[in-house]
């Protein structure tokens, strides 16, 4: 398998996307979205939402989430926006709509969310994830997208 860096993440699809997180070590990925390749690899991901929402499950959902992502240099955190609207989805690391649900976790947590590799649920209970505002709507989210099984 490739290593975990955003120049691999730009060539490899969805499910290897996923193989990749489940096969990296939780140290090694904390070490490298504590770097300065940080921004890049949370782009990556982010920029391959929309491809992976799934309109037709979406329904008249409406929703702004932000997503922040704690464990940057210096102790600070990136925060995503994703918008759910018009059986679209939308994304932006410039937040300006107050969001329906915020969701703040480490880099970790969160690459494991979104590749498949870590029960959100789960996550959620055992305070690795925390929501703020529609929690249903947490609860939903991933039927939302393909997320990969690795």
């Amino acid at each position: 398998m490739t290593d975990f860096s955003p120049e691999s993440l730009s060539s490899i699809g969805p499910k290897e996307f996923s193989q990749l997180v489940k096969s990296t070590p939780d140290s090694k990925i904390a070490e490298v979205m504590s770097s300065d390749v940080r921004p890049k690899i949370l782009d990556e991901v982010f920029n391959r939402m929309p491809t992976l929402f799934r309109a037709d499950r979406a329904g008249t959902t409406s929703a702004v989430i932000h997503w922040i992502i704690t464990g940057g240099a210096n102790g600070a955190s990136d925060t995503y926006e994703t918008v759910i609207e018009n059986g679209a989805c939308t994304v932006t690391n410039q937040p300006v709509r107050e969001p329906k649900l915020a969701m703040t976790m480490d880099a970790v947590t969160f690459l494991k969310t979104v590749s498949g590799d870590g029960n959100p649920m789960m996550l959620f209970m055992t305070g690795k994830i925390k929501a703020k505002g529609d929690l249903s709507l947490a609860a939903s989210i991933a039927k939302l997208f393909d997320i990969p099984k690795a």
